[in-house]
């Protein structure tokens, strides 16, 4: 079988790249394509709506509020300490706040700082594929990032777990850089231990420090004095970034600090603790094959390749290290009790460095399926997403669409905005002359696919922006609210959640007393929340309902005002 003779081929570390890469002819202007296709994949959906529910409007608002207090130590959430927020993203979605807004609308200014953690993220894992398998195989893991459907809408919410998933890919270039690099490999290795830590907590610090704990277990080129002194430089670096942000705290106030400890509850991580939840070991199963697609399928014919012995087998560090991190991830997902998707983005460098070894090997025909799937997969969703708004705009929202989209109003029509729509033409465009008949390559299959992601969330970036803003936002709530509130009176709150909070304090300032607080006596009023509500909103003894109201097309979410007296 001529295919599998290929595999037994394996490139000497000394070829020259421009005859490795299949981009060879025409680098510069490949080069150029590559850098504004991530590019646009990175500052598509930034800009242009609103904080949107649940880890967009929690990191914006504690930055809102750090900008507004000039307090950089403590979070805050409409005026109350929000110890359990990590402070690295608001952090920096408060540097670009400041520097950006004006001119830019505060969440659009904040936001920036999503661009730059996702271009840190593709250079992390690009600079991680070089050292691992050299500079011809750089783009083809950062492709497959960007084609990753897990990260479609999540990576551009400010969110705790962009900051992990970019201190993950740091990670994997630290231990990279250690086999070359000892001790600068283990400088980054700290600072990405650091920064995961000041992102998500300890198990930030446990995703980024195991995995490299673990592999001297996997082979005696890891049982070495270099790497040793890899790990304790790791140690030293890590080590102050780590203990920073605790030790401030108690130095402000020893209890802001022991509201942080009781904020970082290993049960949320860990099963069978006390007050953790069950896990459900079938959840990363049913979800885990949609999530990081493409990679899964790369990383199924990678194993049958390099499990019989071919192409340097499973043994080399560019194979080993990614896949500590993703076993590491993969287990601690699976163990975790109550996990959601969002969670699921730091497994994107390490399986987009498993998933890219083998794609020039890979059949012609497989690579060809992946091609054509994602040829009129992203095309059919590119004309449905065309003929909707387009019907939308000259008829309003029909029954059968908005029942589609699960919006419960109907006649919704969608606002006509000249740059959105150039733009929307524009992405068209460049995709179908991208996925034109031309030389097909394996390559050619990851960049058509990574270009089709791209093109669906750039038109929903686009022409469909206004309307999952208006669906998504808060800000019609939290004016009626503040409009039916009693003036000069605090508000009561009862299942309130947080991100909820976030979006009132900064649309309308509202600022709300917990239920369980003595303080909630003195309120005239009581903000509930609930799910849906069949028969309108329950009669609470002592009130009357002031207002009720929720997002626009959201039957699942409902907020209800209730004035205290007869």
């Amino acid at each position: 079988m001529p295919w599998l003779r290929a595999t037994r081929a394996v490139v000497p570390e000394a070829a020259d790249p421009d005859v490795v890469s299949p981009s060879a002819p025409n680098r510069a202007w490949k080069q150029f394509g590559l850098v504004f296709l991530c590019g646009a994949w990175v500052l598509l959906g930034l800009f242009g709506r609103d904080p949107w529910k649940t880890e967009d409007a929690v990191n914006f608002g504690v930055a809102w509020e750090m900008a507004q207090r000039q307090d950089y130590l403590v979070p805050h959430v409409a005026q109350e300490p929000a110890l359990q927020v990590a402070p690295l993203v608001p952090w920096l979605a408060t540097a670009t706040l400041s520097w950006l807004s004006p001119p830019l609308d505060p969440p659009d200014a904040g936001r920036v700082a999503v661009g730059v953690l996702l271009v840190l993220l593709l250079a992390f894992t690009g600079m991680a594929a070089r050292e691992l398998s050299g500079r011809s195989m750089r783009w083809v893991p950062i492709l497959i990032v960007v084609g990753t459907v897990g990260l479609f809408e999540r990576a551009h919410q400010l969110s705790a777990e962009i900051g992990l998933t970019a201190a993950v890919a740091l990670a994997l270039l630290g231990v990279a850089l250690s086999l070359r690099r000892p001790v600068a490999g283990g400088a980054v290795l700290g600072a990405a231990a650091g920064a995961a830590f000041l992102s998500s907590g300890f198990v930030g610090l446990a995703w980024t420090l195991v995995p490299a704990l673990l592999l001297p277990a996997a082979g005696a080129s890891w049982r070495t004095r270099a790497y040793a002194a890899t790990l304790a430089v790791a140690g030293v670096v890590a080590l102050p970034l780590v203990a920073a942000w605790p030790w401030a705290l108690h130095t402000r106030a020893p209890a802001l600090y022991d509201a942080w400890v009781a904020a970082e509850r290993l049960s949320d991580w860990l099963p069978f603790l006390p007050g953790s939840a069950h896990i459900n070991p079938g959840w990363l199963a049913r979800n885990l094959l949609w999530v990081a697609w493409p990679a899964l399928p790369l990383i199924a014919w990678m194993l049958w390749i390099r499990g019989r012995g071919f192409n340097g087998g499973l043994r080399e560090p560019g194979i080993v290290v990614p896949a500590a991190y993703a076993a590491t991830l993969l287990v601690s997902l699976a163990l975790m009790p109550d996990p959601s998707l969002i969670q699921t983005m730091p497994l994107a460098a390490p399986l987009a460095l498993l998933a890219a070894h083998e794609v020039d090997s890979l059949k012609r025909g497989h690579s060809a399926a992946l091609d054509w799937f994602g040829i009129l997969t992203f095309g059919l969703a590119a004309i449905v997403l065309w003929a909707f708004w387009i019907d939308a705009y000259v008829h309003g929202m029909s029954p059968r669409v908005a029942m589609l989209l699960r919006d419960s109003e109907t006649g919704h029509g969608v606002s006509f905005n000249l740059r959105a729509i150039l733009a929307a033409l524009a992405l068209t465009l460049l995709w179908i002359v991208l996925v034109r008949p031309a030389r097909r390559s394996n390559r050619r299959a990851i960049l058509n696919w990574a270009a089709g992601m791209t093109l669906i969330w750039g038109l929903i970036a686009t022409i469909w922006m206004p309307y999952v803003n208006a669906r998504r936002t808060y800000e019609p709530v939290a004016q009626g609210i503040a409009h039916a509130a009693p003036p000069g009176s605090c508000i009561e709150r009862r299942d309130v959640g947080i991100a909820q909070r976030a979006a009132f304090y900064y649309f309308s300032g509202i600022v709300t007393v917990p239920d369980a607080s003595p303080r909630a006596a003195e309120c005239a009023a009581l903000l509930v929340q609930y799910g849906r509500l069949v028969d309108g909103p329950p009669p609470l003894p002592g009130h009357a309902v002031a207002w009720q109201g929720g997002r626009r097309g959201d039957d699942n979410e409902r907020f209800v005002l209730y004035r205290k007296g007869p």
